[in-house]
């Protein structure tokens, strides 16, 4: 059991309870103190702002109050004035703004969305570009100061701090964003946000209304995102339809759009009445569907509002029709051309004028790659294959589009081979890795991620968004240390050591399989009556799993023991129920199959029971989060069965033993970290580097930078391998299942003075290979290889294109029995 006190024993239990809520920003002046006891404590906002503007600087100076403890007024004001220092908050052009001292009103912010803090005597200035940009900076000083934009969606509590100060570089600090449209897809939301709002938070809309829509928003603009697309699912009202959602979008300055299946902000699923409209069919029913279009358009004349062209079917599927693929991609090109054209009949500019998104999802890329000619003033929008890996980016005509390109992002999703919509566990360094290759090929216009119902995602959300509002902050050394000062921020700095291993873990063990998909069966075609399996594991190797995942349990309550109580409802919702629900579902299945391997009875019942209490406690942890947790604030928001899939039944594999666990099988695989390589060649500018917190092995090995490029001669890589005897040997090599666009990848494996053997990556569409890939992050290349002598051995790896990522290597006898994991 671990305890704060046996890990720091030279410091106290209440150093701890101060040190909590400590928060560091390096400087190069002193700090300035916000409020000093001998005058008032005022934030003075420029004479005549914007309600949003109105709104931020009301927050600001209600946390100010909890933390200095004292009263914060705000105050309208028109000129900046020495003798009254407070915080001044204004835009870049008003008058406020610019009655502030000579030095700083040079260089003030006017870029999109850009905001400054700088320091004047004893006051702090605030100026933004624009209306979001300054209140982007509110925010910004809010969090510097230990404010959590989870204060209300996570319940993480603002403490009074003492003393109350910020600590800033000379010049302060000036920010803007790196990709333009940053935002997330509430998706799939049936067994969360949607039954929470329509029951608990909002039940005099019976739905997603308004009132969730603020919240929503607010949290928004806290992570400095400006972009929603709404809910869609048919559980949930067409969000148009629902009197004051789009009023709410406008006040908060929200871009609203639509996902690949919505052109035209409709939800056909909601909208589209087939009894009186027809059918779906822009080849038999164009001017209905033209005329369907058209009434949304005239909607929606304000300037927050991005357009998704094209068409696909009523929901996540292609066009109706019987069409030829030609046929498809002429019907599609007269499609945009009419959207076009009523976009510009409605909003009075030309089309180029009005942000329009085009999504090469599914079935759509492969119109795109038979010659769809989409105006270049359109965005592209390429997308992941809905588990990580983003299918296409942008390169050659497509880099030089004057709409740029963008991604749509998976970090939940439902459908096939597997859902995962219970818990979010995609590694932090997959999501850093994808969208840091999405910028450097050019998707810097529009990014939007998938996150379900906002919970549980939340620290993956956090940092997709923290990547889209600056791409450089988080460097290829800096993933985990983002994960620290998360963690610093919300639970305190003493926790965080505990903390954000804990969460690496977390997410490490869950990127060799998802808790989701420990059942090891399929989402579709048979929901419902597809039964869970056994695993691929062998006992072994299914025992550490076991143990690792206990480990992680027993150190997630121990960290709940000793945080104070305020902080604690914040802990289960980001840390302990994730981290304990992924934990009893391993056990769930790990003791379900290890009972049914075995021939002694009394030892089977043991571990059914086993199976059978840790299949109850997520039960007791989702009651409690559902009816206790926060006052009950979230009822109805969590549910550890959604769609209810077999992998979520309690597993009975039956009373055959098939054999008793086997002992520990001699000649284990001798795994080579990627890191560990002799030499290293690569042609022009490319060089090999890791990615420390990116896949199974802790760490992956790829080429920067990471622009789309091909090689004649191949970079590679040498590694030293030692065996006992001479035999036959497999070298088996592990890389992320990442996509090409030419679906080209190739990795070449040699050993000593062999001829390399070429191995395909690369699947094209869902095959098999695809879905056991996606499933266990990862495609296996095994090389046989005849050694002649004992000792050490060279092998080396290279590789045609970037985006390759080697993540496991290993080296066992061919005779070695299967098994799953590497690492451990």
């Amino acid at each position: 059991m671990h305890t704060f006190d046996v890990l720091w024993p030279a410091r106290r239990w209440q150093t701890l309870c101060l040190l909590l809520f400590s928060v560091t920003v390096r400087a190069q002046t002193g700090p300035l103190p916000l409020f000093k006891a001998d005058r008032p404590a005022v934030v003075y906002l420029e004479a005549g702002a914007d309600s949003l503007l109105e709104w931020a600087a009301a927050d600001l100076a209600g946390d100010l109050e909890t933390l200095a403890g004292r009263e914060v007024d705000v105050v309208a004001a028109t000129t900046f004035d020495p003798e009254k220092p407070g915080i001044y908050i204004g835009l870049g052009a008003g008058a406020l703004v610019q009655s502030f001292p000579e030095k700083h009103r040079i260089n003030l912010p006017t870029e999109w969305e850009a905001f400054s803090i700088r320091r004047t005597g004893s006051s702090l200035l605030i100026t933004g570009g624009d209306l979001r940009g300054t209140v982007y900076g509110v925010f910004d000083l809010a969090e510097r100061l230990g404010v959590s934009p989870w204060k209300w969606w996570a319940d993480v509590p603002v403490l009074p701090r003492e003393p109350l100060e910020l600590d800033l570089p000379e010049a302060g600090i000036t920010e803007s964003p790196s990709v333009r449209y940053r935002g997330i897809f509430l998706n799939d939301e049936d067994w969360g946000l949607q039954p929470w709002a329509a029951k608990t938070f909002e039940p005099e809309v019976g739905d997603i209304g308004p009132k969730t829509y603020e919240k929503i928003f607010q949290l928004l603009l806290r992570l400095k995102a400006n972009t929603i697309w709404p809910a869609m699912h048919p559980s949930t009202r067409a969000f148009f339809t629902v009197p004051g959602n789009r009023e709410m979008a406008e006040r908060y300055h929200i871009f609203v759009g639509s996902s690949h299946a919505e052109p035209m902000l409709r939800n056909n699923v909601d909208e589209w009445d087939h009894d009186r409209c027809g059918d779906y069919n822009f080849q038999t029913n164009a001017d209905t569907i033209l005329n369907y279009w058209r009434q949304r358009v005239t909607e929606t004349q304000a300037d927050n509002y991005l357009y998704t062209v094209g068409m696909r079917g009523i929901h996540d599927s292609g066009m109706e029709g019987d069409a030829t693929l030609e046929e498809r991609v002429a019907l599609l090109e007269t499609i945009i051309t009419e959207q076009r054209s009523m976009l510009e009949e409605e909003k009075g500019v030309p089309a180029d004028e009005v942000p329009q998104v085009f999504v090469t999802y599914k079935e759509v890329l492969d119109l795109y790659d038979a010659g769809l000619d989409v105006p270049e003033d359109i965005t592209l929008m390429w997308t992941d294959d809905n588990y990580g890996y983003i299918r296409r980016l942008s390169e050659g005509t497509d880099r030089e589009r004057s709409g740029g390109s963008g991604v749509y992002y998976h970090l939940s999703y439902w459908g096939r081979p597997h859902d995962y919509l219970w818990l979010s566990t995609t590694q932090p360094g997959l999501i850093w890795y994808e969208m840091q290759r999405a910028y450097a090929n050019g998707a810097r216009d529009i990014w939007i991620a998938n996150v379900g119902d906002i919970k549980p995602a939340e620290y993956n959300m956090e940092f997709f968004l923290d990547l889209a509002w600056d791409v450089e902050a988080i460097g290829r050394e800096g993933i985990d240390r983002h994960l620290t000062e998360w963690a610093s921020r919300e639970f305190g700095v003493f926790a965080a050591p505990e903390i954000a291993p804990l969460l690496r873990e977390y997410y490490l063990l869950a990127m060799l399989r998802k808790p989701e998909y420990m059942g090891w069966s399929q989402t579709e075609p048979t929901t419902a009556t597809r039964p869970a399996a056994f695993t691929t594991a062998n006992d072994n190797e299914f025992q550490r799993r076991i143990d690792a995942y206990r480990e992680l349990y027993a150190r997630s309550r121990a960290i709940a023991a000793l945080l104070p109580v305020a902080r604690r409802d914040a802990y289960f919702e980001l840390v302990d129920y994730p981290v304990r629900g992924a934990s009893l579902l391993n056990q769930v299945y790990g003791y379900a199959t290890l009972a049914a391997r075995t021939a002694d009875p009394d030892r089977r019942d043991s571990l059914r029971r086993a199976a059978s209490n840790a299949y109850g406690e997520i039960g007791v942890l989702t009651n409690y989060y559902n009816d206790v947790l926060a006052g009950s604030k979230w009822n109805n928001m969590m549910d550890y069965r959604s769609r209810g899939l077999p992998v979520f039944d309690l597993p009975d594999f039956g009373d055959a033993a098939t054999a008793e666990p086997s002992e520990p099988i001699p000649g284990a695989p001798q795994t080579i970290p990627v890191a560990a390589y002799t030499t290293a060649e690569a042609t022009d500018s490319f060089r090999w580097q890791t990615i420390p917190g990116l896949g199974y092995g802790g760490e992956a090995l790829t080429l920067f930078p990471l622009d789309i490029a091909r090689f004649t001669d191949r970079p590679s890589v040498d590694y030293t391998f030692e065996v006992d005897e001479p035999g036959t040997y497999t070298i088996e090599v592990r890389c992320l299942p990442t996509h090409a666009n030419d679906f080209g990848h190739e990795l070449a494996v040699a050993v000593n003075d062999q001829p390399a053997t070429d191995y395909p990556l690369n699947t094209r569409g869902r095959s098999e290979a695809w879905k056991e890939g996606v499933l266990g992050n990862h495609v296996e290349v095994t090389h046989s290889v005849s050694l002649d002598e004992a000792g050490p051995h060279t092998l080396r790896l290279s590789v045609n294109q970037t985006g390759i990522v080697i993540d496991q290597i290993a080296v066992y006898p061919a005779d070695y029995p299967e098994f799953y994991e590497l690492r451990r």
